[in-house]
């Protein structure tokens, strides 16, 4: 029976906007991590059968199937394809679907599946262009409302109870979190560091804050609610640059190759709820990964769930009961940031490097994504 196994998962440092990574073209950056995914695994890209490239903004720099372009811009041979995938925040998580599907299928042998954004260069919403992109039914249906992230967040908080102070205490916890993960060198083995023209490396995610406080962030203004709201852009995660990649294939096909898995794809789902309030589908994502999957919850040794906004994952750990110091070992978004359409394929490097360091058998990973709907990946280490 054929499978998914993930060899190689490597990523770039995570730039903060118009920081260390600004200055590179989102192809470039993405052809970076292309090549140090060949460089580090060895596999020569000649085998590769299709790159699956997660992207959300795909206008200006990022069209014209960027997943294509950043193959040819990393000198890989032109037999080798891309197709670009947008399921929106979830859109590099969604590209390891499609590529464990497509191995299993046996339409793929070696594929390649990740993403980028660079959000310094290609502003997010840029897509749209200015218009509506609902149209008069999706807008009947709702009432009117166009959907908005961050209202979606306030109204979680809302909806769950969650005070200012709660969503605060979680953040100051992910910039302590990331901060300690690269100080220990938990990070240096999934970063490949970027050489600017000028001869600068880049090597380290620009995000992460230290010695905040729970005080320091209380003085941060409301953005989506001025009256009782409690999202400020401390709560929230960061505008970000960055791509992530992960060779997969099939343990037969790796082992033809002299290739050693680290992890296998064990189940993957998706999960849709309401577009209103727009990031609450990880819950459900998760519970039907688990029933799917047969595992129990106490059988996870380590949960990534995407820090869109504090009050997603605090929703997440509250409605699922897992366990806390399982969730976001190394910190998330909030402190790292978020380069929309290489998330995803971040999120997933760090969580497969983070269970081969730990000898974590089984970890699960789940993102919100606009419309409402969420992805659920659960790994098993090999």
């Amino acid at each position: 029976m054929r499978d998914a196994v993930i060899v190689e998962a490597v990523r770039t440092p995570v730039g903060k906007r118009n920081g260390g990574l600004s200055g590179v073209h989102p192809a470039d950056l993405s052809a970076h991590v292309l090549n140090a995914l060949a460089e580090r695994s060895g596999v020569d890209p000649s085998v590769v059968d299709d790159v699956v490239w997660g992207c959300v903004s795909q206008v200006g720099e990022q069209t014209f199937d960027i997943a294509r372009t950043a193959v040819l811009a990393a000198g890989w041979p032109e037999t080798v394809t891309g197709v670009t995938v947008d399921r929106q925040c979830g859109s590099s998580q969604q590209s390891v679907h499609f590529a464990a599907a497509g191995l299993i299928a046996g339409q793929y042998d070696v594929v390649v599946a990740g993403g980028v954004e660079s959000m310094s260069r290609v502003p997010m919403g840029s897509a749209s262009a200015g218009q509506n992109p609902f149209g008069e039914r999706f807008l009947a249906r709702y009432d009117g409302v166009f959907p908005n992230q961050g209202v979606g967040a306030e109204m979680i908080a809302e909806r769950w109870g969650f005070s200012r102070t709660q969503l605060d205490e979680f953040s100051v916890a992910s910039h302590e979190k990331a901060a300690a993960a690269q100080d220990e060198g938990r990070f240096d083995g999934q970063i490949a560091p970027v050489t600017l023209a000028d001869g600068t490396v880049v090597s380290k995610d620009e995000g992460i804050r230290r010695g905040g406080s729970v005080e320091s962030l209380a003085g941060l203004k409301t953005v989506f609610k001025a009256e009782g709201g409690v999202i400020t852009a401390g709560n929230s995660s960061q505008i970000s640059d960055g791509s992530a990649a992960l060779l997969m294939t099939t343990s037969e096909k790796a082992a033809e190759l002299g290739l050693t898995p680290i992890a296998r794809v064990h189940t993957a789902v998706l999960a849709g709820a309401d577009p209103v309030i727009m990031l609450t589908a990880p819950i459900p994502a998760t519970q039907k990964v688990l029933q799917r999957s047969g595992l129990k919850l106490e059988e996870i040794g380590a949960f990534e769930v995407n820090e869109a906004f504090a009050p997603v994952p605090l929703a997440w750990l509250a409605d699922i009961g897992a366990d806390a110091k399982a969730l976001n070992p190394n910190g998330g978004a909030i402190a790292l940031g978020h380069p929309l359409g290489g998330s995803g394929a971040r999120l997933m490097t760090t969580l497969v490097h983070h269970m081969r360091d730990n000898g974590i058998r089984y970890g699960l990973q789940t993102m919100c994504e606009g419309g409402g709907q969420a992805n659920a990946t659960i790994l098993e280490l090999l």
